[in-house]
């Protein structure tokens, strides 16, 4: 697992781009704007964005933005789908 803290000025944006493996986005200050192709919204602070392997995205601040980026997993490792409840 990996922790990255992103800090966002009004008119930011991050292009687009994909990443290798599952990543969540916490805002914890601010509005974060995405757009994954086909479909567009905000996360705001409180709020966490989970973004799938692969998917293309991009997002953008209309105001000052800090969030951070929770990489879980490795490049060319494949996940496990896990739960919490007992095998059988």
């Amino acid at each position: 697992m990996r922790v990255v803290g992103l800090r966002l000025e009004p008119g930011q944006k991050v292009p687009e781009h994909r990443n290798a493996i599952p990543v969540a986005l916490i805002v914890t200050e601010g509005r974060l704007h995405f757009d994954d192709g086909t479909k567009k919204g905000d996360v705001g602070a409180g709020e966490m964005m989970l973004i799938n392997p692969g998917e293309r995205h991009t997002y953008r601040a209309d105001v000052g933005t800090s969030a951070y980026l929770v990489f879980a997993g490795l490049p060319g490792v494949r996940s496990r789908t896990w739960s919490l409840r007992r095998r059988q």
